[in-house]
Order: structure tokens, then sequence, then C-alpha cells
């Protein structure tokens, strides 16, 4: 099963809801194809209607709006693993654009199978919805980020939250990893210039929260860097299976007592 394509899908969903055998070959058995895309390339534009969702293998991607200006604001960073844009599936009109921030291989299945899934198998259902519920979490979690914090917060911010979630992914050491984001691309996703950002970069490794080398970031004092950020990693969920595992075997405790 490891060496199945859909496998990371599968981990993900199963890190949403307490799935069984029947599920799991359910999420397996969907049809879809791999495709390789280049930096850069949009996977969903504004204003298309969605007809499919992809489970991305490799690489990096991003949400992101323009302005009428073109001025751009990105909203959410994705890494391997993630099903990007499910809640495609349901909406009829692209509301944002989804963009490779690196060389990506995806997995693409159509809005119809993903559909079929969800109605045969309501548990998997459930754990696309948790999946949609904890982006909608990130997604207010980034707005406060641009709206209430100040630039050296912001940043340091961004920092912990892809150092935990690719940490959670197995992607990284959450004190060393690669950064796959440009300085450009930090300033729109943190509402500065790359100028500020760059300065806030500095500041932070000068008083020994991180050491850049390149691209890597190494962070050498969590905790520091952590507070420095407001960072409280709550709003990513990242212990929803073992909340939901606890809530299910208290129902089914109260279920067995005595009346």
């Amino acid at each position: 099963m490891t060496s199945h394509t859909l496998t990371p899908l599968l981990r993900k969903l199963e890190s949403r809801a307490l799935l069984n055998d029947d599920d799991r070959a359910a999420i397996l058995a969907l049809p879809y194809r791999r495709q390789l895309v280049e930096r850069e390339a949009y996977f969903v534009r504004e204003g298309e209607r969605p007809e499919r969702s992809c489970l991305l293998l490799s690489g990096f991607a991003f949400r992101q709006k323009l302005t009428s200006e073109g001025t751009r604001q990105i909203i959410s960073l994705h890494i391997a693993g993630d099903f990007v844009d499910l809640q495609g599936v349901m909406l009829n009109l692209s509301d944002h654009n989804v963009q490779a921030l690196t060389r990506c291989e995806l997995a693409i299945v159509a809005r119809s199978d993903i559909r079929e899934l969800a109605c045969a198998h309501p548990t998997v259902a459930m754990a696309m919805w948790t999946d949609t519920l904890i982006d909608a979490s990130i997604f207010r979690e980034w707005v406060l980020n641009v709206g209430r914090r100040d630039a050296l917060t912001r940043v340091a911010h961004l920092l912990c939250e892809i150092a935990r979630r690719m940490e959670a992914a197995g992607l990284a050491d959450r004190l060393r990893y690669e950064m796959p984001m440009s300085q450009e691309q930090l300033a729109d996703a943190t509402g500065l210039t790359p100028v500020h950002v760059n300065r806030m970069l500095r500041d932070l490794d000068r008083s020994g929260l991180i050491v850049r080398t390149n691209r890597t970031i190494t962070i050498k004092d969590w905790a520091g860097l952590s507070d420095v950020a407001d960072f409280n990693e709550n709003y990513l969920h990242l212990d929803q299976l073992a909340t939901e595992a606890a809530r299910m075997q208290e129902m089914s405790v109260c279920a067995a007592a005595p009346s």
C-alpha cells in the first residue's frame, strides 16, 4: 500500500476521521491521472468551473488572488500530501487561483469521482469536510497575521507554520527545512515588501532565533521564535484524529453504560 500513488491522500484523510477498511479501499480505488507541472503553472484559475481536484504528490503550491491592478495576495501554502482545491468538488465557480510554487507532481481526480466516493462512504465525506474546515482555520489565522500582527511577527509566524506543517507531513525536521518561497513570495504572503521581509529575516537571524544558509532555515530557538511569532499551533488541528478517537470512545462508553 505504501507504494500506491494515492497513499498520501489516504494518510491525509486517515488523519481527519476514523476510516474502516472499505473506506480505505475505496480511496485507493479512485481513478486518477498523474501530471507533472512546472513552477508557476496554474492548477486552478479564478472564474473557471472546477472539474477536478489535485493531490499534491511532490512540491509546493499556493493559493492567490489578484486585485484589479494586478497586485497579488498569497492566501495559503500547500505541501506534498495536500488535496488541493477540495472545495471545488461542491462549488461551481473557482473564486481564486492555485499555482505551483515549485515543480510539482500531481494526481488528478475528477470532481464526479470524488462526489461518488463521498456519497458512498459517509466517513470519507466527513474526513474531506474536516479537511476543508482545517483549511478555513488556516485562512483565518492568515487573515489575523496580515491584518493585526506587526512585520516581524508576521514573518516569524509563517516560518513557524511551515516548520510544523512540514514536520507533521514527514517532509522535514521542525528545526531545519528548505524554504520553498522566495522573499517576493513571502512578501505577498505577509502583506509586506520584499525589502521589508529581508530586513525582518535579518533581524530574526541577528537575534539568534534562526540561521539562514541560502534557502535553508535553521531554527536555533523554537520557544523564542514561537514567542516572537505569537504562534499557537491549535489552528492547524494536528491532533484532530486523536481528539476524534477520544470522542468516539467516550460515546461508546456512554452507550454501553446501564440506564
